[in-house]
C-alpha cells in the first residue's frame, strides 16, 4: 500500500506532486468498467439505429461531463483528505437520509438487474445448461465470494483484464461493420435529429453514458489505491481522463455498430439488455457464429463487471456511511486507503444485501412499486451528486487552491441541469396512478 502521511524511506516529502504516469492507472479503468453497463450500450446501439451517426456528438458530450463529475469526486477526496461520503454530512442531515434510502431501495432492485444481465450472454453461450435465474445466482455469488475475499488491489487487476476484452470486441465490431468515417465526423457537428422528442432522446443518450453512483465511488477507488493527498492531483486527472476516453471508444464503437448494422438495414431492437441478445442473433446471421459468440463474450465482461464493480464501490461507500454515523468523527481517505473498510462487517453486510434479497426477485419478478422507487432514486443521485459537488467545492470546506475554476463550475452546472430534467422527466413518466 502506497504512504499516506509523513516521509518516504529516503526522507522524502510523500505529499509532492508525482508526475503524470501511464504506471499508476487503476482507478479509472476500474469506473469506466462499471459505469458502462449492458443497458448502456443497449441504449447507444438503438440511437444508432433510429439516427444513424446524427448524436454521436451527443455521446462525446456524455463523456466530458461524466469526466468533470468524476474529477470533482476525485478532486475533494484528494484536496481535503476527507471522503465525500464525509463532506456530504457537512451538508446536513438531508443527504444522508437521501443516501440511506437510496442504497437500501436502489441496491436491492439493482442487484437482481446486475445478476439477470450478466446471466443473458451465459444463457445464450451455453443454453442447455441451466435456466436464466440460476445463471443470474451463479454470477451473484461468483461476485460476492470474489469482492469478498479479495482487496482492491486484485478487484483492479480484474476489472483491467475484463475491460480488455470490452476493447476488443467493440473495437473488433466497429471495424467489422466497415463505419462511414464521412457520415461520423459530420455527426460531431451538434444537430438535432428531425424526430419527436429528439431533444429528450438527445439529453437521454447524454445522461446514459457511463456511471451513476460509481462516478461518486470513483474517490474512494482512489483512495483504495493510495493516494489520499495533492501530490496525486495530476496522476487523478489522467486517470480520470483516461476512464472516459475508454467509455467514449465502448460508445462510439456501438453507436457504429447501431448505425451501419441496424440503421442501414432499419433493423430495431428492443431497450434493455435482451435487445443485445437480439444484436447476437443479427451478427450471426450475417458474419457468423464465432463473431455472435465472440460478441456474447464481450457481452458478458461489460455486465458482469458492473456487477462486481456495484458489490465493491458501493459497499466500500456503504461501510464509510456507517463509520461516519457511528464514531461522529472525519472519516478520511486513509481510513480507506488503509484497506480497514473492506474488511469491515458493514463493506460485507451490504455486499450480502446485495446479493441473497435481490435473488428473491429473480424467481418473483420484481415488485412493481419497488421498481417505480428504483426508478425515481436512480434518475435522483446524479443532479444530488452535482449539487452536492458544487456546494462543497465552493466552499470553505474545500482548500482555496483546489476549489472549483470558472470551467468546473460550468460542466457541474451543466450536469446538475441536464440530469434534473432527465430526473424529471423519470419521475413525471412513471405510472403513479397504479403506485398507490
Amino acid at each position: 500500500m502506497t504512504e499516506t502521511t509523513g516521509k518516504t524511506a529516503s526522507g522524502e516529502d510523500i505529499s509532492r506532486p508525482r508526475k503524470s504516469s501511464w504506471k499508476y492507472i487503476g482507478p479509472g479503468i476500474v469506473v469506466a468498467a462499471t459505469g458502462v453497463g449492458a443497458g448502456d450500450l443497449v441504449a447507444t446501439l438503438i440511437a444508432g439505429s433510429n439516427f444513424g451517426y446524427t448524436l454521436l456528438w451527443a455521446a462525446v458530450i456524455g463523456c466530458l461531463v461524466k469526466i468533470s463529475l468524476a474529477e470533482a469526486a476525485g478532486r475533494w477526496h484528494l484536496s481535503t483528505g476527507r471522503t465525500l461520503f464525509d463532506g456530504w454530512t457537512s451538508l446536513g442531515r438531508w443527504t444522508t437520509y437521501f443516501f440511506v434510502v437510496y442504497a437500501v431501495i436502489w441496491g436491492f432492485v439493482y442487484g437482481a438487474a446486475a445478476m439477470s444481465s450478466s446471466a443473458l450472454p451465459l444463457q445464450a453461450l451455453f443454453p442447455d445448461v441451466m435456466d436464466l435465474k440460476w445463471w443470474g445466482i451463479v454470477c451473484g455469488l461468483v461476485g460476492l465470494v470474489f469482492v469478498w475475499f479479495n482487496k482492491y488491489a486484485v478487484f483492479e487487476k480484474v476489472m483491467t483484464v475484463m475491460v480488455g476484452v470490452m476493447f476488443v470486441v467493440t473495437v473488433y465490431l466497429a471495424i467489422r461493420v466497415t463505419p462511414n468515417l464521412g457520415d461520423a465526423f459530420a455527426g460531431l457537428l451538434p444537430v438535432l435529429p428531425d424526430e419527436k422528442d429528439s431533444i429528450l432522446n438527445t439529453l437521454g443518450l447524454i445522461g446514459g453514458v457511463g456511471g451513476t453512483i460509481t462516478l461518486a465511488a470513483y474517490g474512494y477507488w482512489v483512495n483504495a489505491k493510495g493516494w489520499t493527498n495533492t501530490g496525486w492531483m495530476k496522476v487523478m486527472r489522467l486517470d480520470n481522463r483516461v476512464a472516459y476516453a475508454t467509455t467514449g471508444i465502448f460508445v462510439v464503437a456501438m453507436l457504429f455498430v447501431g448505425a451501419e448494422l441496424l440503421h442501414s438495414a432499419n433493423v430495431a431492437i428492443a431497450s434493455g439488455d435482451k435487445g443485445l441478445i437480439q444484436l447476437s442473433d443479427i451478427l450471426e446471421a450475417e458474419y457468423g457464429s464465432a463473431t455472435a459468440k465472440f460478441f456474447l463474450i464481450g457481452f458478458f465482461a461489460t455486465s458482469f463487471t458492473s456487477l462486481i464493480g456495484v458489490w465493491h464501490g458501493v459497499s466500500l461507500m456503504f461501510a464509510d456511511f456507517v463509520a461516519r454515523y457511528r464514531t461522529q468523527d472525519r472519516s478520511t481517505g486513509a481510513d480507506v486507503a488503509s484497506g480497514e473498510r473492506e474488511r469491515s462487517w458493514p463493506f460485507r453486510a451490504y455486499l450480502l444485501w446485495l446479493t441473497f434479497p435481490p435473488i428473491v426477485l429473480l424467481f418473483q419478478g420484481q415488485p412493481f412499486r419497488l421498481i417505480i422507487l428504483y426508478g425515481v432514486l436512480g434518475a435522483a443521485f446524479l443532479p444530488f451528486l452535482a449539487l452536492t459537488l458544487i456546494w462543497l467545492l465552493n466552499s470553505s470546506r474545500t482548500p482555496r487552491e483546489w476549489r472549483n475554476g470558472l470551467l468546473s463550475n460550468a460542466m457541474l452546472a451543466l450536469a446538475g441541469v441536464l440530469f434534473l430534467v432527465l430526473c424529471v422527466k423519470q419521475i413525471w413518466d412513471q405510472p403513479w396512478a397504479d403506485f398507490f
